[in-house]
């Protein structure tokens, strides 16, 4: 396969980060240099992506960590004890809200209660970054979204595949055609794991597919908009009871379709993670979405039935660029967002449109 190279300057303004990088020091303007840090601080510990704390540390150009809370006394314990935490004052939801010059907080509770912290953090005036799924109930979420909206005040919800280059990569692609008009997307979102995460799942009513599929659904909506039709398939495959073979059917106009998959009985599972989007002209697929571990960059293939600009017929690897840590251009993103150096690309129309999807494919109800 032909190797397409394509540059870093020229990716990062196709991506959209190229706005985010303006939050660092010795930006073009030489304003961002002289910003005082942003104030954060963290509600919760319990949420699966909460070590994103210690990438939140690094960025000391743009942010002070305040401290954090955690009301559970093992959690608090535990947290203390990582290096993610490791020093950092723990304190009271009351305490964190009154720290002086405050301006955000990054919710990481465990995942079904995050909305009561989150919604009493908009109504103190605070932007918050709110780790995913976005709760069991829509009409909370969308309660939490517009006291946000009334005022003005950002809510980033922690999809990390949003700053991934190939996914980004591929929605640009998608949005300015070159692969034709989008007919089909399937993807899928696996894990092996024991009986200990499998008891963990076992708690959810949505099983795997609520932890695992809103990262793949905030995709799906990115690409084909909202669906006329979800149905959900929740399995078991093991005796113990849990739901952990999920597939999601979403049905579009035009007679478009995409799936969802999410397991966590796949045998080497995060290296199989993957993204197939077919058009009328080329197709491109990501696997794994993520390369060596968590680090943001996949593997990208293109293929296209004829020449489309720089890419020529036949099928073809993009290359991206280096890999790096997954969540650090997320918390750039966020930066730039509260500094007024971009508009946060996800609306709360967006967020919205994705938790509606992500509850239906759950097998959840939406008026609860």
């Amino acid at each position: 396969m032909r190797q397409t190279p394509f540059s870093r300057r020229a990716f990062l303004a196709a991506s959209g980060l190229a706005a985010a990088c303006a939050a660092r020091p010795g930006a073009a303007d030489g304003v961002s240099a002289k910003r005082r840090p942003i104030k954060i601080g963290q509600i919760g510990t319990g949420n699966q992506h909460a070590y994103k704390m210690g990438t939140l540390r690094k960025l000391t150009d743009l942010f002070e960590v305040v401290g954090f809370v955690e009301d559970d006394p093992k959690l608090r314990e535990k947290a203390q004890k990582s290096s993610c935490f490791k020093g950092l004052k723990s304190m009271s939801t009351d305490e964190l809200l009154a720290v002086p010059g405050l301006q955000a907080v990054a919710i990481e509770t465990e995942e079904r209660v995050c909305i009561p912290p989150a919604l009493r953090c908009i109504r103190a005036g605070k932007h918050i970054h709110l780790d995913k799924p976005c709760g069991e109930s829509l009409p909370r979420f969308k309660e939490l979204l517009d006291e946000a909206r009334s005022k003005r005040l950002t809510v980033q919800v922690g999809y990390m595949y949003r700053n991934n280059p190939a996914v980004q990569f591929c929605i640009k692609a998608v949005k300015d055609g070159l692969i034709g008009n989008v007919f089909d997307l399937d993807t899928a979102m696996g894990r092996y794991d024991g009986q200990g995460y499998r008891n963990l799942i076992k708690d959810y009513k949505g099983g795997i597919a609520y932890i695992l599929a809103c990262h793949l659904i905030d995709i799906v909506v990115s690409l084909m908009g909202e669906p006329a039709k979800i149905t959900p398939y929740l399995r078991r495959s093991r005796a113990d009871g849990v739901l952990d073979n999920c597939l999601a059917v979403f049905e579009f106009s035009r007679d478009r379709l995409a799936t969802v998959r999410t397991s966590i009985t796949e045998a080497k599972g995060f290296q199989r993670r993957r993204l197939k989007v077919m058009g009328d002209k080329g197709s491109i697929i990501i696997q794994p979405i993520e390369s060596q571990g968590n680090m943001s960059g996949g593997v990208l293939t293109l293929a296209l039935e004829e020449d489309r600009g720089d890419f020529k017929k036949g099928v073809q690897n993009v290359e991206m660029p280096p890999l790096k840590d997954r969540y650090e251009d997320q918390w750039r993103e966020f930066a730039a967002v509260l500094n007024g150096d971009m508009v946060n690309p996800y609306t709360y129309e967006h967020d919205y449109i994705v938790h509606k999807c992500h509850l239906a494919a759950c097998g959840l109800p939406l008026d609860a």
